[in-house]
């Protein structure tokens, strides 16, 4: 890879960009708590050629979710499944307003 592809992978929100280190210390939490993300498998941080976690922008997004939910006092497993539960509803309201808008081109009278 050469520096200019290098460079535009940053702006990529799932270039693994970060180490645990790095991550831990962006969202102010520990590297266990991120490990502990992954052994709940909400979060698995690619690999780098000598074995080390890393992290992309997305995946600390999810962590950050996390570790507000925590910080509330929710159970780590009960925080984990809430937030697969908001992305799925997510996913579920953006193809419902893809079908509302499917069904306006093909019928604009019945939308009016």
């Amino acid at each position: 890879m050469t520096a200019d592809n290098a460079h535009g992978r940053l702006d990529d929100d799932d270039y693994p960009a970060y180490t645990t280190g790095r991550a831990a210390d962006m969202l102010g939490t520990t590297q266990g708590f991120l490990r502990a993300l992954g052994d709940a498998r909400l979060i698995t941080p690619l690999r780098s050629a000598g074995g080390h976690r890393r992290y992309s922008r997305y995946q600390l997004r999810i962590a950050a979710r996390a570790r507000e939910l925590v910080d509330q006092g929710t159970p780590i497993d009960a925080a984990c499944r809430i937030i697969v539960l908001e992305d799925q509803l997510e996913e579920a309201q953006r193809i419902n307003a893809a079908h509302h808008r499917t069904a306006e081109v093909a019928n604009p009278t019945a939308a009016a």
